[in-house]
């Protein structure tokens, strides 16, 4: 179905992507030395940032940061207003990837929602693209600060995160690490603020592991100014809350692949499909994403058995089935807030059947402003009669795109022998390090001349490769045991 698009998708650089990026570099190459201790050149990097934001809401202030921060006075506002501003540069070249990518594929996106003045207040202006948190829950003077969170515990991730800044990566050590934790402690008891929580515990997970940082080669300066900066606007005030702006929809949710994403200290499973709303609605693509936090000797098919709180889902992807919702939750962003009570397993439903019959026509959700980002970016496509070169290239029509092998997750069964073996193909379509790549949910392949199919969610109930469900006896139940551990201290 990508077909000739290919050649759509990859017909040079979108304007100003280059550009943007490199103020980017140079904001996180300041971050990396800490501005307690900017140069000129870095300065220069921060002035350059603001100067990009100059016609936009957020000129003024991101002008007025970088000025302070160069002269020494690292405030908390100044950090949050280049935060906005790289948040914003960031975002202005996802909409010219995703534009590029929604062209080359045919496929139409609805608008964000605009948003909605409050009772008895004057119609909002228009929120700019350049605002990073145009989505609002609450309020800033919504009781306890954002969602619900006590303001204390987003003042203590502030002012970690400002620590941070004026140190920079190179000089976090373990006692700056430790710092953080009894703040990520209290975060994660506190619903409205998992999101946050989340992000800086991996975070803060990455850095201890990399101690003595100092003495790094080479610093993942991108993802970690992402994480920064993410963390930093959701810290503030007024910051956008999951769950925000959610409508009831029932209907049938047909399952057209799985993305796992995996950390040291957690897992998501998240879900790509058409939804056909109950009443002849259109449908539409969305996403339904479970998670659970975890310790990092947990890997492979044992990450399912933390998800066992979600029976009806994990079923319905091992089986191969549709889902039919009643009220649940979904985002204007087009993901459902999974309820597992309020799904049940329909009837049978093969990917690639979706996929063939479904995916075309179906609009895609608008993006979150704050969710605005080229990593973000994350297209079901499905890919037929393709070829697959050594080095994990297809070829299609005279068009090439590299399959993105290192996001193969180890709880399936897709290897790069078995996708190097395939000619049909529902993946997502990402941009990552200035290329385009396809990430594999589920192949149709010819091993040893039988067809053979394959996704991400088949051992969802368990491995069902004899070898892998050997090693697993042999190895024993790591959740089991944890858990057991867990309960006897506990119980001390």
């Amino acid at each position: 179905m990508l077909g000739v698009q290919i050649a759509a998708l990859l017909d040079g650089d979108v304007p100003g992507a280059g550009q943007a990026l490199e103020l980017v570099a140079g904001f996180d190459e300041a971050l990396a030395g800490g501005f307690a201790r900017l140069g000129e050149e870095r300065a220069g990097a921060l002035t350059a940032l603001a100067g990009a934001m100059a016609g936009t809401p957020l000129g003024e202030r991101a002008a007025e940061a970088a000025a302070k921060i160069a002269a020494g006075s690292v405030g908390e506002e100044h950090l949050a207003a280049l935060a906005a501003a790289r948040a914003a540069l960031l975002g202005a070249v996802h909409d010219g990837l995703l534009d590029r990518l929604d062209t080359a594929l045919g496929r139409d996106r609805d608008p964000w929602p605009a948003a909605r003045p409050a009772s008895g207040a004057p119609p909002a202006t228009p929120a700019s693209d350049t605002t990073p948190a145009s989505e609002t829950a609450g309020g800033p003077d919504a009781p306890g600060g954002t969602g619900g969170v006590p303001a204390n515990l987003l003042a203590a991730c502030r002012s970690w995160l400002h620590e941070v800044a004026i140190t920079g990566w190179r000089g976090v050590d373990h006692d700056l690490v430790s710092a953080s934790s009894q703040t990520i402690e209290a975060l994660l008891a506190e619903p409205g603020a998992r999101r946050l929580a989340v992000l800086l515990d991996g975070l803060a997970a990455e850095l201890a592991a990399s101690v003595p940082i100092g003495l790094m080669a080479s610093l993942p300066a991108r993802r970690w100014g992402d994480l920064w900066t993410r963390a930093v606007l959701l810290a503030q005030p007024g910051a956008p809350a999951g769950g925000h702006g959610a409508v009831p929809v029932s209907g049938r949710l047909l399952v057209l692949g799985v993305d796992v994403h995996e950390h040291g200290t957690a897992v998501q499973v998240q879900v790509h499909g058409v939804l056909e709303p109950a009443g002849g609605e259109p449908k539409r693509l969305v996403r339904a994403s479970v998670g659970a936090m975890k310790v990092d000797t947990i890997t492979g098919p044992s990450v399912w058995r933390l998800l066992t709180g979600h029976p009806v889902l994990l079923a319905a992807l091992a089986e191969h089935r549709a889902l039919d919702l009643t009220g649940m939750p979904l985002l204007p962003g087009g993901d459902l807030v999974w309820h597992d009570d309020r799904a049940r397993a329909g009837e049978p439903a093969d990917p690639f059947a979706v996929a063939r019959l479904q995916l075309a026509g179906a609009p895609a959700a608008p993006v979150p402003p704050l969710d605005r980002h080229p990593v973000r970016i994350a297209e079901p496509v499905l890919v037929e009669g393709y070829t697959v070169s050594d080095d994990g290239t297809l070829t299609l029509d005279g068009g090439t795109l590299t399959f993105d092998m290192d996001r193969l997750p180890s709880c399936g069964p897709l290897t790069p022998q078995l996708v190097a073996a395939s000619s049909a193909c529902v993946g997502l379509v990402r941009w990552d390090a200035g290329r385009w790549l396809l990430q594999p949910l589920a192949v149709q392949a010819t091993v040893k001349r039988k067809p053979v199919e394959a996704g991400n969610g088949d051992w969802a109930l368990g491995p069902t490769d004899p070898k892998v469900v050997k090693a697993e006896a042999k190895a024993g139940d790591v959740v089991a045991v944890l858990k057991e551990r867990a309960g006897r201290l506990l119980r001390r």
